[in-house]
């Protein structure tokens, strides 16, 4: 194991051992996210759910055939190239809530997202996913609409990529802003296959 290997290994021991995450150690369930030193783009969206935590692998459901659709890259880039990474706000199921899964704890990402990237050095492009990772990355207020930050990407580029999730119950967005089908994601298509087409 290489030096930066292990230190891969031991912020994740740490994320294991934190008291924050005991109740998730202790029943046996490891986080889930990928980082890697040769990853150029980074996902952050919001955090596992319950399928992909039981499953220990991101977008392996119909919102992930949308993604990649999206992103324009297939299976095995997505999960074998390399060259993604995919940390979300959270690294664990955080659980069921009145109205879907529980928001992703506010404290998680600023206290593990900037050790791994620190490690991962090589970033071109963080795609966010939904409106808590913007809301973070971007510095937006609880008022500012996800729709208006997506129409308007270009503004935090060339370093952050704004979308919002790829969950089939968003068609009906997208059919309300047909503009995101014309104009957003081909730009995205087209910087992402740039970025992958760069040999590692």
């Amino acid at each position: 194991m290489s030096s930066l290997e292990k230190e891969f290994q031991c912020i994740f021991d740490q994320i294991q051992a934190d008291p924050e995450n005991q109740a998730f150690t202790k029943a046996g369930i490891q986080p889930l996210y990928y980082a890697s030193a040769t990853a150029r783009i980074n996902i952050i969206g919001q955090a596992p759910g319950r399928i992909a935590q039981e499953k220990m692998k991101f977008w392996d459901d119909p919102s992930g055939d949308r993604l990649r659709a999206w992103l324009g890259v297939n299976r095995d880039e997505f999960y074998n190239s390399g060259k993604i990474a995919i940390l979300p706000m959270d690294f664990y199921y955080p659980g069921k809530g009145k109205s879907g899964d529980l928001p992703p704890r506010k404290d998680f990402a600023p206290k593990w997202h900037p050790q791994l990237l620190k490690l991962m050095p090589q970033i071109k492009l963080t795609i966010l996913v939904g409106a808590y990772a913007t809301r973070r990355y971007l510095h937006l207020k609880y008022k500012d609409r996800l729709t208006d930050t997506v129409k308007n990407y270009q503004r935090y580029l060339p370093d952050y990529f704004p979308i919002v999730h790829p969950s089939p119950r968003n068609q009906i967005w997208e059919a309300k802003n047909p503009w995101f089908n014309a104009r957003v994601i081909p730009d995205l298509q087209q910087r992402v296959r740039q970025i992958m087409n760069q040999k590692i």
